[in-house]
């Protein structure tokens, strides 16, 4: 494996022509107060540019401490991250570089310096991926991604849950899905040890349109009961956290009744996965919902993006709703041209990090940057940071 661990700022290692940069696709403040972030960015190994998995270790301030690259010769990516009990990180994603050919899931285990400890690979000839990483109550691992699979002799992405044992040994594994591509972007243990999932399905949506699927299972992955939600046009849930009426709150987006246009979709549901009540928020052009948590006050912190009506620029966006999806405030950061939300967290101070990429054209060519946001209470900006 060609890996790096080092403290070399990342700008030592990356290029500055066009197209080059790094995108955060997951945060979390860790048990210092400050915080870990996970993602991609675009090297130069040795003469072309490839993807690599980035891990950042930031202090309170939002001040890089250390940056971590982990890959090969092609694209590998980190999808999400989180802090371990022991103190070190686990990361997900996908891998070109390693693995039984194609791209395959991606799991990589570091010690309290992102130095690594372990990674294993999972997947058969075709493309698999690990979208959402999280440590389990036995200090194992629970991944949800996609993976091919023939169903009913049709091949097909189906949604893939792997429970890992606390050295990377896979427990089981098991798949949901049907004759067409269907997706999980983020699972999370529940209360009762076993597991929720959400993603997309176009097996089971609207005439072949992809809809929000929430997939509940018993805490050996197998499956007690699924929803789908959507119309007539696409829709995909992103994020779902167990929320603490024992419940589930859902983001994700959905293409509202002008084609084409998506709005971010927030969906509560009881513990039954019964629709409690939801909510859009539409900006003017096409937005999306990538990360959601309830927050200490019984509502909620959204973050994703919000196109201008020109289409020629994109603003993170992040909203805050009471316990019953209604918009209390959001708040707009705008970088310099094409920005993303995603990954949020309510902090210990009350206030929020967000995490995601910003964009700016230049040389002919896009580039974008690792985009850390501290804020308030009230979702105004303390400090911003940029990495890449």
């Amino acid at each position: 494996m060609l890996a790096f661990a080092d403290d070399t700022p990342i700008s030592n290692k990356t290029s500055s022509g066009p197209g080059y940069g790094g995108v955060g696709y997951s945060v979390q403040q860790t048990a210092d107060g400050g915080d870990i972030i996970g993602g991609t960015e675009y090297s130069y190994e040795p003469e072309y540019l490839s993807q690599m998995v980035l891990l950042i270790k930031t202090d309170a301030d939002g001040n890089k401490v250390w940056d971590r690259i982990f890959g090969g010769l092609h694209n590998d990516i980190g999808y999400s991250v989180q802090q371990t009990r022991d103190g070190g990180y686990i990361l997900t994603g996908s891998t070109e570089s390693f693995g039984a050919g194609s791209k395959d899931l991606w799991l990589i285990k570091t010690d309290t310096n992102g130095n690594e400890i372990w990674n294993k690979t999972f997947g058969g000839q075709r493309d698999d991926w690990g979208r959402s990483v999280q440590q389990t109550a036995d200090g194992g691992y629970i991944i949800t991604g996609s993976m091919y699979s023939y169903n009913a002799a049709h091949l097909s992405q189906m949604v893939w849950l792997i429970k890992i044992d606390a050295n990377g040994n896979e427990v089981w594994d098991r798949i949901f899905g049907g004759p067409r591509d269907d997706w999980g972007y983020s699972v999370q243990q529940t209360n009762d040890g076993g597991y929720i999932i959400t993603g997309g399905t176009k097996s089971f949506g609207e005439g072949g349109n992809s809809a929000l699927w929430l997939i509940k299972t018993d805490p050996n992955g197998n499956e007690i009961w699924d929803k789908i939600f959507g119309g007539p046009g696409d829709s995909v849930g992103f994020s779902v956290q167990q929320t603490n009426d024992g419940g589930y709150i859902i983001l994700g987006s959905e293409e509202s009744y002008v084609p084409g246009i998506n709005v971010i979709w927030l969906i509560k549901t009881d513990a039954n996965g019964a629709k409690v009540w939801d909510k859009t928020f539409r900006g003017s052009v096409d937005d999306a919902g990538k990360s959601v948590q309830q927050t200490s006050d019984g509502g909620y912190i959204i973050t994703g993006s919000k196109k201008s009506s020109s289409g020629g620029s994109q603003d993170l966006w992040l909203i805050k709703t009471d316990g019953y999806g209604n918009e209390i405030w959001d708040k707009f950061f705008d970088g310099s041209g094409w920005n993303e939300g995603k990954s949020v967290q309510q902090t210990n101070d009350g206030g929020y990090i967000i995490s995601g990429s910003a964009y700016s054209y230049s040389s002919g060519g896009k580039n974008s940057v690792v985009w850390l946001i501290k804020t308030d209470t009230s979702g105004n900006k303390v400090w911003g940071k940029t990495f890449g």
